[in-house]
């Protein structure tokens, strides 16, 4: 008799929650739910496989197989047809199963007598946990029905194990979570180290009835707060400032449409009426969702899942009747901790935070660009962060090496803790130099600019030292905000960041998106390879309303000022003479219309592209300056993706052929007089700053805290000394020049 037809699941989750109910530890409770599951499903066999530290799958109870493999049968990941579930978090369902692709046969088990097979991911929030398997001997087929009514059991089982159900003494002890040390290698995202306590950017709401009495009450539970998470979008559309037509409010319908989508709902309610309380539903849901974008490599695609996971999150607050963390009261030392998030939410938080920790992310992605702006030291890809951190978690972020520790050991923090230190009376030493010049022992003097790309940053302008602001990145105030800008609030803006700066100067990158930087408003493009896409310039050109509006807020929030200007990622000189004449242009209107203009304008290109270092004689004729983007520049020269964490570590910028590339840049802008500088995170690292002052660079520019180190280095070097040592390393065919310039400046006790 099919499943469907003979049993209701509530029966069998209200026979569970009296299972738990009863007294017993963790492996008694566990081995009652297999016996229970098994009966409630007329199968012969029912088993639970744990994911344990190293990611293997433990069985750790069945009803059915051999008892004597419990806790000794273990499959690696993707291993067998359990093996596979964890993998692809998704049901596998056969009537035979030995000749299923992918069945491991574990001869311990004795399961060799049972055909048929189905196995379901046991997973909270898309985190698979284990394996939930029942087994018949005869062929055959389970039903849809079947299935669902299988991971509606799944899911209060990974539900109990979160609240610690199945702890005690013994082998399962080792799946207490939540508890022990927990450590985690990502990425650097931002440098900087920091201390504290972590908050949870995403709800963790704790479920202490997983399984519901009446599915009426949680029903309309879930009605009343998709109520109101519908109310809080038709407010967003509603706002005065989205009033107009446009691609953004295009974004937002979408996202309504989410939220009312039909299917979305029935989903969750027919969880409910299955059994589970409104908050299991809708993360049942949110689970099925996040295996999915898992799986899904188009942008567009990932993004659109990613509006339903970002609307579950909402909804399981509102069921909790708990506020987004920006509206609670954070801790002095407050970490955040997120799966993702976005420039406009960080900018929420602001300096409220002393640290970032976040599972996904990129190195340019926007919280990144914001993390660094702000000077809050970010780790990215810091895998299972979220599953493993709870709010108020003590924890520990060095930015510098990309590393977290979660629940650190005394001696661990000790250790930490003594690193701080050091970096405190070293940033005391770079304090003391912050009015000395940049001038090296041969008395070379360098100009060290800062980069910057919020009004915030600018008090770090006469603190670190820097000469001036080499690159104001402008694209933040376009990628914060729902809709474009207005050119009178940008205007504004520009003004105050000139009133900031002072008599010290600042240079304006305009609009630099495309590739990981896609405007909220402006539709998605797919393309292969965005990186080499429609972005920058480019994206200006093809659409110059929104170039000349930006123009326009420059000359106009110059109030009278010398103002520079700069293009990102010009790839031919006929691009760079197109925008330049735009600019002129914009410049003789304003005049025309009795606007006041700046005293003088400079007008600039950002080298990215190698191409652009062959440009005919007459772009460097007619450029006013330029600036090398070292990171661009860095992974078109080696053809290696800067986000590609395979091949970005591969190639270094003190190689012996980007050194010469280098060369050649700055003799060929010395010969026309072009003023140039260099531009990037290189810029930043004091042995890579000397390599490049080395091979001619005088101006630099890099984030505010860089300043200080690389000052220090290079007033204690002799830049022809180091050239030597460049010249040596390249005669003898060297790949890098690193470890020959590091023993160098070691050698003389500069390093260390």
């Amino acid at each position: 008799m099919p499943f469907s037809e003979a049993v209701d699941s509530r029966v069998i989750l209200t026979r569970l929650r009296e299972a738990m109910a009863e007294p017993g530890e963790g492996q008694e409770r566990l081995d009652r739910i297999v016996k229970l599951i098994a009966r409630g499903l007329v199968a012969e066999v029912c088993s639970v496989y744990l994911r344990r530290e190293d990611l293997s799958l433990e069985l750790c109870a069945t009803e059915g197989l051999n008892p004597e493999a419990v806790h000794t049968t273990r499959l690696a990941p993707g291993q067998g047809l359990v093996g596979r579930i964890a993998e692809s978090a998704e049901p596998i369902r056969t009537r035979d199963a030995a000749h299923t692709h992918g069945f491991r046969f574990l001869p311990e088990t004795g399961e060799e007598i049972y055909s048929s097979f189905l196995g379901v991911p046991i997973q909270r929030l898309g985190e698979v946990l284990g394996v939930l398997v029942v087994q018949n001997r005869t062929e055959r087929e389970y039903s849809d029905d079947e299935i669902y009514a299988l991971e509606v059991v799944a899911m209060v089982i990974a539900e109990m194990a979160e609240l610690g159900a199945f702890v005690g003494p013994g082998p399962m002890e080792i799946a207490r979570p939540h508890r022990r040390p927990f450590f985690v290698r990502g990425l650097v995202g931002q440098e900087g180290v920091a201390e504290g306590r972590v908050v949870l950017h995403e709800p963790q709401i704790v479920i202490s009835q997983p399984i519901s009495d009446d599915p009426a009450l949680e029903c309309a539970r879930l009605r009343t707060a998709l109520e109101a998470l519908r109310a809080e979008v038709d407010e967003m559309l509603g706002a005065e400032y989205l009033a107009t037509a446009g691609e953004h409010r295009d974004v937002l319908n979408a996202y309504r449409m989410f939220a009312n989508d039909k299917g979305w709902v029935t989903r969750m309610e027919a969880s409910i009426v299955s059994g589970l309380a409104a908050e299991v539903a809708v993360e049942k849901e949110q689970s099925a969702t996040r295996a999915r974008m898992s799986r899904i490599a188009d942008p567009y695609l990932r993004e659109r899942l990613h509006d339903f996971d970002d609307l579950a999150n909402r909804l399981l607050r509102l069921l909790a009747g708990s506020a987004a963390p920006q509206g609670r009261d954070l801790p002095d030392d407050a970490i955040l901790v997120a799966r993702n998030i976005g420039p406009a939410e960080l900018l929420d938080y602001g300096r409220k935070l002393s640290g970032v920790v976040l599972e996904e992310g990129s190195v340019g992605s926007h919280a990144a660009i914001v993390a660094r702006a702000l000077a809050i030291p970010l780790v990215i890809h810091a895998r299972r962060i979220t599953r493993e951190a709870q709010g108020g978690d003590h924890i520990l972020v060095d930015g510098d090496q990309g590393v977290v520790h979660l629940r650190p050991e005394e001696t661990v923090a000790k250790a930490f803790r003594e690193k701080v230190d050091m970096l405190h009376e070293a940033q005391a030493a770079y304090v003391a130099l912050r009015d000395k010049p940049a001038r090296t022992r041969d008395g070379v003097t360098l100009a060290l600019h800062m980069n910057a790309g919020l009004i915030a940053d600018l008090p770090s302008l006469p603190k670190c030292g820097a000469i001036g602001v080499g690159l104001f990145r402008t694209e933040l105030q376009f990628l914060v905000r729902s809709t474009v800008p207005r050119r009178a609030d940008l205007a504004a803006l520009y003004a105050r960041i000139l009133d900031s700066a002072g008599e010290k100067p600042v240079v304006f990158r305009t609009l630099d998106i495309g590739s990981d930087k896609v405007l909220p408003y402006m539709r998605r493009n797919d393309e292969p390879n965005p990186a080499l896409g429609w972005r920058a310039i480019r994206v200006g050109l093809d659409r110059p309303g929104i170039m000349r509006m930006q123009v326009q807020a420059l000359l106009r929030g110059a109030r009278g000022r010398p103002l520079q200007i700069m293009y990102p990622f010009v790839a031919e000189a006929e691009e760079f003479e197109e925008a330049r004449e735009l600019t002129l242009r914009e410049l003789a209107r304003e005049q025309a219309l009795g606007h006041r203009v700046p005293a003088g304008l400079k007008i600039g290109a950002m080298l990215e592209t190698p191409s652009l270092a062959f440009a005919p004689d007459r772009f460097f004729e007619e450029v006013d300056f330029l600036s090398i983007g070292g990171n661009d520049l860095k992974q078109f020269f080696f053809a290696a993706d800067r986000e590609n964490e395979l091949v970005r570590r591969r190639y270094d910028m003190l190689s012996a052929s980007f050194l010469a590339f280098i060369e050649q840049i700055v003799a060929r802008c010395a010969s026309h007089g072009t003023p140039l500088s260099y531009c990037g995170e290189d810029a930043g690292r004091p042995v890579d700053a000397v390599g490049l002052a080395a091979m001619g660079l005088r101006s630099l520019s890099m984030r505010p805290a860089s300043i200080g180190p690389v000052k220090a280095l290079l007033r204690q070097v002799d830049l022809e000394a180091v050239r030597a040592i460049i010249e040596a390393g390249r005669s003898r065919g060297l790949a890098t020049v690193r470890p020959m310039l590091e023993e160098y400046l070691r050698d003389r006790g500069i390093l260390v």
